[in-house]
C-alpha cells in the first residue's frame, strides 16, 4: 500500500474559488510528475491545511477529480484519496462532451474527420492484422445485407471508421476517433437526409478500403478515403437535399 505522500505539494488558494483551485492544483502536481498513480494524497485535514481551506472544499475538489477518473476514493483503515490513470472511456468521453457543448457543425467535424482519419491510414495500412481485416469485412457484411433489407443506418458507418482507427494500434488515435463518434453520427445524419441513397456507395467504398488495405497500398487507401469523405462533405456543404429521377412506375 502505498503511503501518503508527505511534501507539501499545494499552497493556500483564494475563498472566491476554492474547490476549483484545489482541483487544478492537483492537476498541475499531476502534470509536473509530482503525483503519479497510485500514490495516496494527503488525509483531507492535512490538505485543507496545505491548501487554507475547509474541509468541505477538499471533499468537493476531491469528487471532481473522481468524477474526471483522476482519483479514486477508498474507504476502511487503508483507504484514503488515490491517483488513478484515467480509463480510456473516460478521455473519449470527455473529449465527446466538449465538441457537442461547444456545437461543432457536421461540416466542421467532416473535414476534421479528413485531416485525421487520412494521416491514420498509414498505420492501419502498416498494422492492421488478420483479425482487424476481418471484423471490418464483417461490418461490411452486416452493413450490404442491411442495405438489401432497406434498414441501414449510419451507425454502421460510424462502427467501420472506429473500427479501421482501432486497427492503428494506437491508442490515442482509437481515443479520439471514438470521441468523435457522437459528432460523426450527427453530421452522417445530416448527409443521409440530403442524400437517402448514400449508404450504398459508401459501403462499396468500404470494401475497396479494406482490400487496399489488406495489400498494404497506402496511397490506394488515402484515395478511397479522400473519396468516401469528400463526398459527405459535398453533401453537408451544399445542405440541398440529392434529386432524383422519377422512375417510369413513378415510384420515387
Amino acid at each position: 500500500m502505498s503511503a501518503p505522500v508527505t511534501t507539501e505539494l499545494f499552497t493556500k488558494v483564494s475563498t472566491g474559488r476554492a474547490s476549483a483551485d484545489v482541483v487544478a492544483q492537483i492537476h498541475a502536481a499531476l502534470q509536473s510528475g509530482q503525483l503519479s498513480p497510485g500514490d495516496r494524497l494527503p488525509p483531507e485535514r492535512e490538505l485543507a491545511a496545505q491548501l487554507g481551506v475547509s474541509r468541505v472544499t477538499v471533499r468537493d475538489a476531491l469528487r471532481v477529480l473522481e468524477a474526471n477518473g483522476l482519483v479514486a476514493i477508498r474507504v476502511g483503515a487503508h483507504g484514503g484519496a488515490f491517483v488513478t490513470a484515467p480509463e480510456p472511456d473516460h478521455v473519449s468521453e470527455g473529449l465527446a462532451n466538449l465538441l457537442m457543448m461547444s456545437q461543432v457543425s457536421p461540416a466542421d467535424i467532416t473535414e476534421a474527420r479528413m485531416v485525421f482519419e487520412l494521416g491514420a491510414l498509414k498505420l492501419v495500412c502498416e498494422r492492421a492484422t488478420s483479425d482487424d481485416l476481418a471484423a471490418l469485412t464483417e461490418i461490411c457484411d452486416r452493413s450490404e445485407h442491411a442495405l438489401r433489407q432497406g434498414t441501414f443506418d449510419v451507425a454502421l458507418s460510424a462502427e467501420f471508421h472506429i473500427r479501421l482507427a482501432q486497427s492503428s494500434h494506437n491508442v490515442a488515435i482509437s481515443l479520439v476517433t471514438e470521441a468523435f463518434q457522437e459528432p460523426m453520427l450527427r453530421s452522417l445524419v445530416k448527409a443521409k437526409a440530403i442524400d437517402p441513397h448514400m449508404g450504398d456507395p459508401g459501403v462499396h467504398e468500404h470494401r475497396r478500403l479494406v482490400a487496399a488495405i489488406a495489400d498494404g497500398d497506402v496511397r490506394g487507401a488515402k484515395r478511397v478515403m479522400r473519396q468516401h469523405l469528400g463526398r459527405t462533405a459535398q453533401r453537408i456543404r451544399s445542405e440541398k437535399p440529392a434529386r432524383r429521377t422519377p422512375r417510369a412506375d413513378g415510384m420515387g
